[in-house]
């Protein structure tokens, strides 16, 4: 498991605070067709020592590599201070992503016989799918994914020019995620890759980088929900929240 001390942690955070200001460091770093994969050695890190509704994932510079570093909250959305934390590079994506969504229907039909066996009542319901976890609808993510591709690079000059005339920092530094993202439905979670995206915020009334956290787990386990009644199965998980301009949360 790659980590960062405490040290190694403050100053790869701060590099990125100093890159984020000039575009043209941000395109020595970024390639927007890049993405970010966590095992489940370092998902289980997390699991074990986050106490908030939400997790952390802070964005640094390490060894002139974007990274992306997982960092625990307490029970009220603080930091918790660690000795050491794990942390992934933005690399090349080395096969396809398979995004995955199921949707069933169920149709329940009664009927009533009275009590010489006459049909007196008949009826039918449908039930449709239900999301019981934080996920995402599969076009929606290739849409965001894809902005992200083509729009990216954009975004950040876009950004850039306005902090030069304002000084206003709207690049994000780091995300909220919802923490169920850690518990998919399915068992035998292998590792998550993390893309990101772009999508419109009608609150803010301007275009968000997001996190999309998409799950992989171990060979032939994807398809375990089939045959589930009334749920919707789907291997992609909610929005996060960048930081700026979405710091809800004390951050110390």
């Amino acid at each position: 498991m790659t980590t960062l001390n405490h040290e190694e942690f403050i100053q790869a955070t701060n590099e990125w605070k100093s890159c984020s200001e000039n575009y043209q460091s941000i395109e020595n770093l970024i390639s927007t067709s890049n993405v970010i994969e966590f095992d489940i050695e370092q998902i289980q890190w997390l699991r074990d020592r986050n106490k908030y509704k939400e997790f952390c994932v802070e964005v640094g510079v390490f060894r002139e590599n974007l990274i992306l570093i997982f960092c625990p909250l307490n029970e009220n959305g603080q930091k918790i201070n660690e000795e050491s934390y794990p942390y992934s590079s933005l690399v090349g994506c080395t096969g396809d992503i398979r995004l995955v969504e199921t949707k069933e229907y169920t149709v329940v039909k009664h009927a009533v016989l009275s009590s010489d066996l006459r049909k007196i009542d008949d009826s039918a319901n449908t039930y449709f799918p239900v999301a019981n976890m934080p996920m995402l609808e599969q076009d929606k993510v290739v849409e965001a994914i894809e902005s992200w591709r083509n729009e990216g690079m954009n975004w950040f000059y876009n950004e850039c020019q306005k902090y030069e005339r304002t000084s206003y920092r709207n690049i994000f530094e780091r995300f909220y995620v919802p923490s169920e993202n850690l518990y998919p439905p399915k068992a035998n979670l292998n590792k998550f890759i993390c893309s990101f995206g772009l999508k419109f915020s009608d609150v803010y009334q301007q275009m968000l980088v997001t996190l999309i956290f998409i799950s992989f787990y171990n060979e032939g386990n994807l398809q375990n929900g089939l045959g589930q009644s009334v749920e919707m199965v789907s291997n992609t998980y909610d929005w996060s929240q960048p930081c700026p301009p979405v710091c809800k949360i004390p951050f110390e």
